[in-house]
């Protein structure tokens, strides 16, 4: 089972980065925005999409991300005090404003969402060694 470690540097690799994440579960408190540093960073219980063990409910990994660069984030759709609030990743977006600046979405199951503004898009993602067997498959209904 190997780490998965992961750089988005335009938006085809974040789209990487997002299906790596789709599902992933994370902590209120486990997310912040450091101003001075201009890195927003969380740690997040990511499902193993990828994994070739042939366990019915899968794996999930402990996991790391973080942004550069960034000069403000805002957040809509949950409380930022409860710190052990747990809010489920769907997907992550960048928006261009001005190339190379530009707008980092990601976007939680019940429509809570976390925006960054950044100067340019630079995103590092890496798993951090901890797995273990998930309590159930996550599933979507089609649409």
């Amino acid at each position: 089972m190997t780490d998965l470690k992961l750089i988005a540097l335009d938006t085809e690799d974040l789209e990487v980065v997002s299906a790596h994440l789709q599902d992933a579960v994370v902590r209120v408190g486990d997310m912040g925005f450091a101003r001075k540093d201009r890195r927003f960073a969380m740690l997040l219980n990511r499902f193993d999409w990828e994994s070739d063990q042939p366990r019915k409910k899968g794996l999930r990994k402990r996991a790391a991300l973080h942004f550069d660069a960034v000069r403000s984030a805002s957040s809509a759709g949950f409380d930022v005090n409860a710190r052990d609030g747990v809010l489920e990743l769907l997907a992550i977006h960048f928006s261009p404003t001005d190339l190379p600046s530009g707008v980092i979405e990601l976007s939680f199951a019940g429509g809570a969402t976390v925006r960054l503004h950044v100067d340019y898009l630079e995103a590092r993602m890496a798993d951090l060694g901890a797995a273990w067997s998930a309590s159930g498959r996550p599933q979507h209904a089609l649409d």
